[in-house]
């Protein structure tokens, strides 16, 4: 079986993440980036059932050139092949467009069949968890999402979805489109050999028009949200030190009502 799996270049989050002043747009460039955590578990799974039934599996990202480097790190966990769509149009897009260009890619990857489509819960810089969604409903897929588990058998995909109160099993017929949470794997970290082996892996670069997408279907300008405004977080104040008289307790509870948690 062949499988594409989508994956995202985000800023890393232990570093010091910001916003572009002239566009309120997340700052990609000026912040070290690295392949989503969540996305390394689609990953893991696409490589899981590729080596169980002798399939392919190819990574697909879009974003600049450090983009590249989520690509990278999925073939040198052992992906075969790797898409980057890189376009100075596409910068700003909302879910819609991403979920657009995700679809053409892939449709243009697998000569318009893809058999199976896996994609993180969310990504990490986002959190909105909608692109797959979207992305199933582009290609004309079953979509079943939030995966703890995954088997295929039988022409058709089973997962269990775990909720706060229950425990779900659903079944969709191929080809389909299936989101994995952080529940369903460990995933592997590259090995000396795979990450040689990743300099020679085919990476294919394309820009919208190698898609056949208008710039003006994407962008920030045809987003259907934008950031209005930014403010940096205020810094933590000194809390208050109670010196304990034998009225400690009191002056707590006191703190504690004055703002309601009591």
């Amino acid at each position: 079986m062949n499988i594409v799996v989508c994956v995202k270049h985000v800023p890393d989050a232990q570093a010091d993440r910001g916003f572009n002043e002239s566009d309120n747009t997340v700052d990609r460039a000026g912040v070290d980036g690295l392949l989503s955590e969540l996305d390394e578990y689609a990953v893991e799974e696409a490589l899981k059932l590729a080596e169980a039934s002798g399939g392919e599996v190819t990574v697909v990202t879009i974003g600049p050139d450090q983009a590249a480097d989520a690509v990278k790190k999925a073939l040198q966990m052992g992906a075969d092949k790797g898409v980057h769509v890189n376009d100075e149009a596409i910068h700003g897009s909302d879910a819609p467009a991403t979920s657009l260009i995700l679809a053409e890619a892939i449709k243009k990857a697998t000569d318009g069949n893809p058999e199976l489509v896996i994609t993180g819960m969310a990504s990490t810089d986002g959190t909105m968890g909608v692109v797959p969604a979207m992305l199933a409903e582009r290609l004309g897929l079953p979509q079943v999402t939030y995966a703890s588990e995954l088997t295929l058998g039988d022409g058709k995909v089973t997962i269990r979805r775990d909720n706060d109160a229950n425990t779900e099993t659903i079944e969709a017929s191929l080809p389909a489109l299936v989101s994995v949470t952080d529940q369903i794997n460990e995933p592997r970290y590259p090995s000396f050999k795979g990450i040689m082996a990743a300099k020679k892996k085919p990476v294919e670069s394309w820009t919208l028009a190698d898609l056949g997408i208008d710039a003006g279907q994407v962008g920030l300008a045809n987003a259907w949200t934008k950031v209005v405004e930014i403010a940096k977080r205020p810094p933590r104040e000194q809390g208050e030190i109670v010196k304990d008289e034998g009225d400690g307790g009191t002056k707590l509870a006191e703190f504690l009502a004055a703002r309601k948690f009591l």
